[in-house]
């Protein structure tokens, strides 16, 4: 199959996203397909009437992964490389070469990539892409709108609320709250911006910083506990992971920084816990009305509560990432699991 990798874009999950990308394009390589990593927002400039070559250029458009750094990727400086300086999110050539391809496989992270826009505007556009619709990325991403929908459907998941830039002198007492409270983005992703709290002043820095990154943030109880995540393929969840950061929680350098967290699969827990993590991130999955795949990230506490975080429609792919491992754990390799996600997101078209 033809396929394109879709990439990069203008998230601050920006450098995953290459990096993801590029272990998928590289795979897909391996096992016979016609696949090419393209950066969603720099696109391709090349001669309009050759572009059907792309899909068989050696180097498969995989220069353009580096490699993911443990700080935040300079947005600005990736704005001023693009030649055409256009304010298109979608950059030269990117629809041209979609239209060309079987499907287009989604390895974006964060923003435009995972909110829905892009998906629904592929839909306009008659291209079949892999991973969640466009209503459940657009429910999934806004972890205010997920939290209420946690509640509602009976997701294990910790109280608290959102609020707007406007509200952000209001007291914690006033939305029901105490200290120590977790302050975050209510769009981000890859733990940027997120906030342990536990006295006055750091909550009012953390408000401050947070409000930097997006207009809306979310404020919920700090749960001290062991961080898990479950993976979800066509509505059935793969085996916990256990993820144990070597300092702190699991934040952006510790997610991406060699050696910085150790990951258990199958998760040392007993089965009853597990079997729970399973079944809610079965039941999450479908009241967000997700399709083809995902992961929920939860927390344990010492009492054995769990509680559902968030769910990332797209998670990370390279083929160490969670999903990849929770996979292997059930007996699906890294080049089966993405031609399986090829292969569900298909039928959705074929249905």
């Amino acid at each position: 199959m033809k396929i394109v990798v879709l990439a990069g874009g203008l998230s601050t999950e920006r450098d995953v996203s290459l990096a993801s990308g590029a272990g998928i394009c590289k795979t897909l390589r391996e096992r016979g397909h016609e696949a090419f990593l393209l950066d969603v927002y720099l696109g391709f400039p090349y001669d309009a009437d050759k572009l059907e070559e792309v899909f068989t250029l050696p180097g498969a458009g995989l220069e353009i992964a580096e490699g993911i750094k443990t700080t935040e990727p300079d947005l600005v400086a990736i704005k001023a490389s693009r030649e055409d300086q256009s304010d298109c999110f979608l950059g030269p050539n990117v629809i041209e070469i979609c239209r060309m391809a079987d499907i287009v496989f989604m390895g974006l992270h964060g923003d435009v990539g995972e909110n829905g826009k892009l998906q629904a505007t592929f839909d306009l556009l008659g291209i079949r892409y892999t991973g969640p619709n466009y209503l459940g990325s657009a429910l999934a991403m806004d972890k205010g709108i997920a939290k209420k929908i946690f509640k509602m459907s009976g997701v294990p998941t910790p109280l608290g609320t959102s609020i707007k830039k406007a509200q952000k002198d209001v007291e914690l007492a006033e939305l029901g709250l105490k200290l120590p409270v977790v302050v975050k983005p209510c769009s981000g992703g890859s733990s940027i911006g997120v906030y342990i709290v536990n006295t006055e002043e750091e909550y009012r820095e953390a408000i401050e910083k947070s409000f930097k990154y997006e207009d809306e943030v979310v404020i919920e109880p700090y749960i001290k506990g062991r961080e898990f995540a479950c993976g979800i393929i066509d509505g059935k969840a793969l085996p916990v992971i256990e993820i144990i950061p070597k300092t702190g929680f699991f934040d952006y350098a510790n997610k991406y920084q060699a050696g910085a967290t150790e990951e258990i699969c199958p998760a040392p827990i007993p089965d009853d816990i597990a079997e729970k993590m399973q079944r809610a991130t079965e039941l999450a999955f479908k009241s967000l009305k997700l399709d083809i795949y995902s992961r929920a990230d939860f927390l344990l506490d010492d009492k054995g509560d769990i509680y559902c975080l968030e769910v990332n429609t797209l998670p990370g792919m390279t083929a160490t990432s969670l999903l990849p491992q929770e996979a292997k754990a059930a007996g699906i390799e890294y080049g089966e699991l993405c031609e399986l996600i090829i292969e569900k997101s298909l039928a959705r078209y074929n249905a």
